[in-house]
């Protein structure tokens, strides 16, 4: 069976990205797909230290969780990142973990090249837009393959269960995990 990775990059074990990311992977089971949401909260996801060990193992040298997920995301499919918006952008360790999750990739098999997914961004007002172009990046440039949706990935809300509130940010979430679920049963038919 198919499988998607959907990591919340939330400090909070309930709050509004990994409910969002629930919500995904509802429409992915659906359509007969597995689905596993892993969560950075409690977590401490450090920076790449640019010290090439990776390269040839495939096993990042810093011990601290990252490299259980890395395992996961090799297994899949596909990949959906949720983070929330802090002062505009993602939060630091969910960028730590997707450029960690690159380089792995790109210094050993590339195991991230045709996993098809894509970002989405929970925000209270202001800072989606940019956090979404932020982590598409890692997706582009990791030759993976992003589907669109109805409107952009994202929501509002500040506290846990509002931005379950946002309707159109539901709906567009909805339609995107379908459209990541689609895509993969294509490929993989």
């Amino acid at each position: 069976m198919a499988k998607v990775i959907l990591i919340s990059g939330s400090p909070k074990k309930e709050g509004n990205t990994v409910q969002s990311l629930r919500r995904c992977a509802g429409v992915l089971e659906l359509l007969g797909l597995e689905a596993e949401i892993i969560s950075l909260a409690g977590k401490s996801i450090r920076s790449c230290v640019a010290c090439n060990k990776c390269t040839g193992s495939g096993v990042c040298a810093l011990d601290d969780g990252f490299n259980g997920i890395a395992d996961k995301v090799r297994g899949a499919e596909g990949l959906i990142v949720g983070a929330p918006v802090y002062f505009g952008t993602a939060r630091g360790d969910m960028m730590s973990l997707l450029q960690r999750l690159g380089k792995v990739s790109y210094s050993n098999d590339r195991f991230l090249s045709w996993k098809v997914g894509g970002p989405l961004a929970v925000a209270r007002r202001g800072g989606a837009t940019a956090t979404i172009q932020e982590m598409l990046m890692f997706f582009f440039i990791n030759d993976m393959i992003v589907p669109g949706s109805n409107y952009w990935n994202m929501l509002f809300g500040k506290n846990p269960g509002e931005a379950m509130e946002d309707e159109e940010g539901v709906r567009t979430i909805e339609r995107f995990a379908e459209n990541v679920g689609r895509l993969i049963l294509k490929i993989h038919g």
